[in-house]
């Protein structure tokens, strides 16, 4: 968290859909988050949710692109990710067998993310991931 920040600053960034902008996701949530005690698990989510885009959507097909959020405030950390989509359904987190090798990247997220919101956003899905600041037992904001 930014010490001097008294409201929400939002930074964005745009990717091409190709399997090596992930990383350059991760490094740059990593960069942003930087002292932030939710630094590594912004940077995993959106390491989960750019694959996800790029594997799973037109955001992997060779004029694709993903799009990143990260919105900081005193109350939260929301990290989101915009796909192309081109696919029949929205994401969901679905219960995926423990050996199973695809399908838990999202549940991965909404284990580690106190609330995660999915809607639909021009033509593509918005994941939003929020881990807050101050939570009380179970889950919940304070």
């Amino acid at each position: 968290m930014h010490e001097y920040t008294s409201r929400a600053r939002v930074w964005g960034l745009s990717c091409p859909g190709f399997p090596e902008e992930v990383s350059r996701a991760r490094r740059w949530t990593r960069d942003i988050l930087r002292g932030s005690p939710f630094a590594e698990d912004a940077e995993l989510i959106v390491s989960e949710l750019s694959a996800n885009a790029i594997l799973h959507t037109a955001s992997g097909l060779e004029s694709g692109s993903f799009h990143l959020a990260v919105a900081v405030s005193a109350q939260v950390v929301a990290v989101s990710v915009t796909d192309d989509g081109g696919i029949g359904t929205a994401p969901k987190a679905e219960d995926q067998d423990q050996d199973a090798e695809h399908g838990r990247g999202l549940g991965m997220v909404s284990a580690i993310a106190h609330r995660v919101v999915i809607h639909d956003s021009d033509g593509g899905h918005t994941v939003t991931a929020e881990l807050f600041t101050d939570v009380r037992r179970g889950g919940h904001p304070c």
